[in-house]
């Protein structure tokens, strides 16, 4: 049995790659585009191919293989996480006075009397910070406190919209995203 991917046949390492990248087109298309281009057999026969080969060949990668991202099991405790640069909350202006404090504070920061605004509604929802090496999700972490948040990478795999691999020329070595 092939313990490494060197050792595969190439036949295999090539099929396996097709299907992940296949299959993650797909997921974009259905889970982020709403435009799904095949049907839901296909799409299933597919998977389940991935998922065969996968069992097959263990040497297989499947760090960032679509067939990782649901069925997992569910976490019960989430280990802390310090957050790099911390993830700050909105603040809030209940009446009048506290939006012209805001605004002074704002002016005297950035030397500026003249500040144009754009305010949009704030939804309620749970902030997440992604944390990308060498184009590769390594970590997911909650806001928490604003300094340490609970570290979610596993749950946060399981969401197809959010890449398990950035693809693109000259990406830098480190991305880190927040999400609220």
């Amino acid at each position: 049995m092939a313990r490494s991917p060197s050792q595969l046949p190439a036949d295999i390492v090539k099929r396996a790659a097709y299907l992940k990248q296949e299959l993650l087109r797909h997921n974009q298309l259905y889970y982020v585009q709403a435009a799904p281009e095949v049907p839901d057999a296909e799409y299933d026969r597919l998977f389940r191919e991935l998922q065969e080969l996968e069992a097959q060949y263990p040497a297989l990668d499947r760090s960032d293989s679509p067939t990782q991202r649901v069925g997992g099991e569910a976490i019960n405790a989430f280990n802390q996480v310090a957050h790099s640069v911390p993830m700050l909350s909105l603040d809030n202006a209940f009446n009048r006075e506290e939006l012209e404090a805001f605004h002074k504070r704002i002016g005297d920061r950035i030397g500026v009397s003249q500040i144009e605004y754009c305010a949009e509604p704030k939804f309620d929802g749970l902030a997440v910070s992604l944390l990308y090496e060498q184009g590769r999700l390594i970590r997911g972490a909650t806001r928490g406190d604003g300094q340490v948040g609970e570290e979610i990478t596993h749950n946060v795999k399981t969401i197809h919209s959010i890449p398990l691999k950035l693809h693109g020329d000259s990406l830098p070595e480190r991305i880190r995203i927040q999400l609220s």
